[in-house]
Formats: C-alpha cells, sequence, structure tokens
C-alpha cells in the first residue's frame, strides 16, 4: 500500500471571480496539480471552461495543469488544450470512437496522456490501454457536477486497476475523482490511487490551506 499521494484541487468548485488568487492559494498550500475540468453539456450536463482559461490558468500558477476532459469527441481539441498549457490530458473512454488514435494524439502534442472511465464502465478498457497511459482516471461519482457523494464500489476498482499496473510493471499513476473528503480520502489512497481530485473538500468556507492540511492528515 502507498501511502505517498499527490493532491490535485478542481477549480470547478474554485470562485472564478478570483481564479488568479485561488490558484495561489493551493500552490502555497502544497497542492501538486491542478484539475481543470472541461465540461461540453453534452457527454455531461454541463458546461464549465475551454483552452482560454487553461491558458489564463497557465499565466497563474507554477503547478502542472491536469486538463479533464469531458467532451464528446475529443480528439478535435486536443492540440488546443496542450497549445493552452495543459501538462496531462484526461480523455473519457466513452467518449471518442476511435480511442487509440486518440490517446496517440495526446502522445503526439508531448503532454501526458490520461484515459478516464465512468463507475459503471468496464475496467477492460484501461486495461487495454494501460500501455499506453500515464494516468488512468477511475470516476467514482457519474461526471458532471462538483460535490457528489462518493460511489462506494470504486475502491475496488480502484484496486484492481494497481494490481493490474503492479503486475505490468508499469509506472501508470492512478488518479480518482470525485466525492473524496477527509473521510474516505485514506480508503482510496490505501486501495492504490495515488492522484486524488478535490474539489468542495478544498474550496470551501474554510481555509483553502487548512482543508488540504486536513486532507493531507486524513491519511496518516
Amino acid at each position: 500500500m502507498n501511502k505517498t499521494f499527490k493532491l490535485a484541487p478542481s477549480i470547478l468548485s474554485a470562485d472564478f471571480a478570483n481564479l488568479g488568487a485561488d490558484l495561489h492559494k493551493i500552490e502555497v498550500a502544497g497542492a501538486n496539480l491542478v484539475h481543470v475540468d472541461v465540461m461540453d453539456g453534452s457527454f455531461v450536463p454541463n458546461i464549465s471552461i475551454g483552452p482560454l482559461l487553461v491558458e489564463a490558468c497557465k499565466r497563474s500558477t507554477i503547478l502542472p495543469l491536469d486538463v479533464h476532459l469531458m467532451i464528446v469527441q475529443p480528439e478535435k481539441y486536443i492540440k488546443a488544450f496542450a497549445d493552452a498549457g495543459a501538462d496531462i490530458i484526461t480523455v473519457h473512454a466513452e467518449s471518442t470512437t476511435h480511442l487509440h488514435r486518440t490517446l496517440q494524439l495526446i502522445k503526439d502534442v508531448n503532454v501526458g496522456v490520461g484515459l478516464a472511465v465512468n463507475p459503471l464502465t468496464p475496467l477492460n478498457v484501461v486495461l487495454e490501454a494501460l500501455p499506453y497511459l500515464d494516468l488512468a482516471l477511475i470516476m467514482s461519482v457519474n461526471p458532471g457536477f462538483g460535490g457528489q457523494k462518493f460511489i462506494k464500489p470504486s475502491l475496488d476498482r480502484i484496486e484492481t486497476v494497481a494490481n493490474w499496473i503492479s503486475d505490468l510493471g508499469l509506472a501508470c499513476e492512478i488518479e480518482v475523482d470525485g466525492g473524496v473528503k477527509t473521510n474516505n480520502i485514506k480508503e482510496i489512497v490505501n486501495a492504490g490511487a495515488n492522484i486524488l481530485v478535490a474539489g468542495s473538500a478544498v474550496f470551501n468556507e474554510n481555509s483553502v490551506e487548512q482543508n488540504i492540511k486536513d486532507l493531507r492528515l486524513a491519511v496518516k
């Protein structure tokens, strides 16, 4: 069991009117990445941001940008997000017809290659894709909105993927997105995840610094 993990606050829960300030807060508080949720109102029932905001984030923080494309036909926009400053681009297995080609497109623009799967998507697609991936994202809620409750069977899915990565001797990281809180982060890490996305658990009425500290302490 690996207790070393990275924290990736999701700006979906940040104050967009003061985004630069919020990015500075998570940077100072010790976050490892910035998780950028891109939603199109088609693949998921919500609309968020595009390459221009990714570009603005790139100017505002030294943290790597972990760009999560919850959009249909993501292959059309990979270059735009890479040019905007994405360090990792993650696409959904459910969102593109030619997944192998799409993953290759991400690799071709020299950023980290990520693949996400929704809670009931069979994990076989992850197993087949693992040799091409830098990051496997296990969705622990249905994508599209912040503040949802963690879906408990996700723990078994994380463990399954972690065992595959270990058996194959790969360096792929496992990211978990959805419902990550102080009361469950330890078991998520124990299951094998090493990048934890947290939105409302970081950006809420308490201080960002204290929230990040509490999440890290909860794992210890």
